[in-house]
């Protein structure tokens, strides 16, 4: 018995060849790519972690700083020998406090523009 010998023919292998090749670079760019997304997401989770941890301890920070503000006001109040006097420091503590709201949140804002950048 006779064998038929079967080749392939030397266009389709050259074919075939380079689209292995093609295929190769392309995974390749595609796996550097995914590299470089990981690494970007993992300094960007860096970034938002330390950005919120900072954000939680100026809220803390905050807290009692207001609530110290609303306690050294309500001690005043209540040693204030007149209406008028109560009056007076109600006023200056809601213009105090107001102000220290508006700082408060500009710092929030810049936090937060820090951290998308």
């Amino acid at each position: 018995m006779s064998t038929q010998s079967f080749e392939i023919p030397a266009e389709f292998r050259d074919f075939a060849d380079k689209s292995v090749d093609q295929a190769r670079n392309a995974f390749g760019t595609f796996l550097n790519g995914a590299v470089k997304t990981s690494e970007q997401l993992r300094n960007s989770a860096s970034t938002v972690q330390s950005t919120l941890h900072a954000a939680v301890l100026k809220s803390l920070d905050h807290a009692k700083t207001n609530a110290d503000t609303t306690f050294d006001y309500a001690q005043r109040v209540v040693r204030a020998k007149d209406p008028r006097e109560a009056f007076e420091i109600q006023s200056e503590f809601f213009k105090t406090q107001f102000a220290a709201l508006q700082a408060q949140a500009k710092e929030y804002g810049a936090l937060a523009q820090s951290a998308a950048r």
